[in-house]
């Protein structure tokens, strides 16, 4: 059984008590942001600030000019670090105390690039642009996720590698000032609104603009009565164009991860892959779908398990089904989740219960002292409960 907190590097460097404080939640070891998107985020103990406002997505290693020369895309620097390197000066001091250190690498998630670049990011069926979403049906954009994980490799050395948001992103974002919930779309209508349309994808279907239509209906069914007269599936919507349609969508993240997961087998054969995943076919995002497949040698998929043990057993249940790799629940510490180490010992446990083997923490740089006290507490009590000789999932 393994455990393993989230950090992003400024948790660490300047903070001359980081690396313990994380160390004394007795966690396996620590996934490090190398590359990551716009945040603003809160740091309760730092010793020189109480928050760092990350503008735009940045690469926290050295942008190299001999990496990214003749590239179309390339990551920017982080203004708000001092150092170039900052993710190099958080990991060594983590592996100096002994934790192993995954870098945890963000794809395809980029406002900045998206902005400057609007011909490659994900395009709804009425033609609305995601500028965040990058899309890895664009040659363009592999060509970055294979450069970034490339230098990942290289200059940060890490013992394990996160993939997060190894396909497209879709509708949902959560952005700046998000005025969306109104429109009351639901869960169906959302994953419509996240099938694209950009260049590349529609040279894809056989009848883009006769798909364009389909959806476009599907998720205005309803919209001028205020009655919801929304199908029940997205397959429902489809019809008979469903079947095309799914086989697009997972073939565009299967052919992502069978890219990236082969360039890391081929330059680091030991580093140990995690990859967020969803049994979703239809599912974007930060976890991307393993749908009809993983087809690749990961070494664990990570699923969120943020919305509790309601929604979360299910998918745990549907993504052991789809694919025979190790399974590791993403919970969280933070609100609306209580900062209650016994209740969150009790939904970990009912993830273990369902077939989970590991742990990822988020997040032991955001969270205050309380909620640290209570991953503390659940973190030895998921260890001592799986780390019996008897138990299944030890």
């Amino acid at each position: 059984m393994t455990t393993v907190a989230h950090l992003y590097p400024w948790d660490v460097v300047g903070d001359p008590s980081a690396v313990d404080r994380v160390a004394s939640l007795g966690v396996d070891a620590v996934a490090l942001a190398a590359s990551y998107h716009t945040v603003r985020a809160a740091t309760p103990f730092h010793p020189e600030r109480r928050m760092v406002d990350a503008r735009h997505a940045a690469f926290y290693l050295p942008v190299r000019e001999e990496a990214w020369r003749g590239k179309r895309l390339a990551p920017a620097q982080p203004s708000w670090m001092d150092s170039e390197d900052s993710y190099g000066e958080a990991s060594d001091a983590l592996r100096a105390a002994g934790l192993p250190v995954y870098a945890w690498t963000v794809l395809t998630h980029s406002s900045r690039l998206g902005d400057a670049n609007p011909d490659v990011v994900v395009r709804n069926a009425f033609g609305d642009r995601y500028p965040y979403a990058l899309c890895p049906s664009n040659d363009d954009v592999v060509e970055y996720t294979r450069t970034l994980v490339s230098e990942v490799l290289e200059l940060g050395r890490p013992d394990g590698i996160v993939l997060e948001a190894c396909g497209p992103l879709g509708f949902f974002h959560g952005g700046h000032h998000e005025k969306t919930d109104g429109a009351d779309w639901s869960a169906v209508q959302q994953k419509l609104l996240s099938l694209c349309f950009c260049a590349a994808c529609a040279d894809r279907y056989t009848d883009p603009d006769g798909l364009r239509a389909v959806v476009r209906a599907a998720i205005d069914n309803g919209v001028d009565s205020g009655v919801d007269n929304g199908v029940g599936s997205v397959e429902e919507a489809l019809g008979d164009r469903a079947d095309e349609v799914r086989e697009v969508r997972t073939g565009i993240s299967r052919a992502l991860r069978r890219e990236l997961v082969g360039l890391i087998r081929a330059k680091s054969p030991s580093t140990r892959i995690a990859a967020h995943a969803t049994a979703d076919p239809w599912g974007t995002g930060p976890f991307a779908t393993v749908a009809g497949g993983v087809d690749t040698d990961v070494d664990v998929l990570t699923l969120t398990c943020w919305p509790g043990a309601d929604a979360s057993l299910p998918a745990i249940r549907a993504l052991r089904a789809e694919a025979d790799v190790r399974t590791a629940a993403y919970v969280l510490a933070l609100p609306p989740k209580p900062a209650d180490g016994d209740e969150l010992l009790k939904e970990w446990l009912a993830y273990a219960e369902a077939g989970v083997q590991e742990f990822h923490l988020y997040h032991a740089g955001l969270a205050s002292a309380r909620r640290m006290d209570a991953l503390r507490h659940a973190v030895t009590g998921i260890k001592a409960a799986l780390n019996r000789s008897d138990h299944p999932n030890r």
